[in-house]
């Protein structure tokens, strides 16, 4: 099991409009855990659980990134417990 978390940044200029809907949209993806609106850098990040990293890169790229309002991903890999 590959778990991940997905760093999400909403289009300029609809961040409000937008926000929600793209929360909701990322929500609703096969894989998708957790999804939580945040401040900084990224307006949201998702907890993402894969099988493998190649199903990890499908749902990022196929799914994640086809959401309307979605400008850009960052994928950090959770490396396991220390």
């Amino acid at each position: 099991m590959v778990t991940a978390f997905i760093m999400v940044k909403v289009g300029t200029g609809e961040l409000m409009a937008w926000l929600k809907t793209v929360k909701e949209g990322v929500s609703k993806v096969q894989g998708v855990k957790e999804v939580y609106s945040i401040l900084g850098r990224y307006d949201i990040i998702a907890k993402v659980e894969a099988k493998s990293v190649e199903e990890l890169t499908n749902i990022v790229v196929d799914n994640i990134r086809s959401v309307p309002g979605v400008s850009s991903t960052e994928t950090f890999l959770v490396a396991g417990p220390v």
